[in-house]
């Protein structure tokens, strides 16, 4: 599953939810579709999409099946959502924040690690992981990433000779 976003707020009192999302696509969401909301770490709840409505390019309003009043619908509000990654099968996906839980592959050192979270700092974005116990960000730019693979949730990189000891020795 790939993490596309947010519940951030409540909308209305019939339960409905704003999801701001990552996709910068209006048409990606679809009545039918299963959002995965993660009410606890690693818990993903599913909820059936009854209505999706674009708000603008960041942030739908959402009906939820089950979510019928507004006290349930805070419930929802500051979690993470996820979705399956068939969902976004039409969408451009080349945004780093779909990145989130993709393992990170060196082309000398292989599997570094998994993509914990990514940061944007201006217009360079970040991939924060975990090595042998210490926090390590990789720059995600064009000239390191060698392949992102959607399907198989790994994005190989070819990282400059030194950078990782950098993090590890200090």
């Amino acid at each position: 599953m790939i993490r596309i976003g947010k519940i951030v707020a409540t909308h209305g009192l019939q339960g409905a939810v704003i999801l701001k999302h990552i996709t910068g696509d209006t048409t990606w969401l679809k009545q039918g579709d299963v959002l995965f909301v993660e009410l606890r770490k690693g818990s993903e709840i599913p909820y059936f999409v009854v209505a999706a409505k674009a708000s603008n390019d960041e942030e739908y309003i959402v009906t939820l099946e089950d979510v019928t009043k507004v006290e349930d619908a805070k419930k929802l509000t500051g979690k993470y959502v996820y979705v399956k990654e068939d969902v976004l099968k039409n969408v451009k996906t080349d945004s780093p924040l779909l990145w989130i839980g993709f393992n990170l592959v060196d082309k000398e050192k292989g599997g570094l690690g998994t993509i914990e979270d990514v940061i944007q700092t201006g217009h360079q974005w970040l991939a924060k992981l975990t090595i042998e116990g210490k926090e390590v960000l990789i720059p995600l730019v064009d000239d390191m990433l060698v392949d992102v693979n959607i399907r198989n949730k790994y994005v190989r990189v070819d990282l400059p000779e030194g950078l990782i000891e950098v993090y590890l020795n200090s």
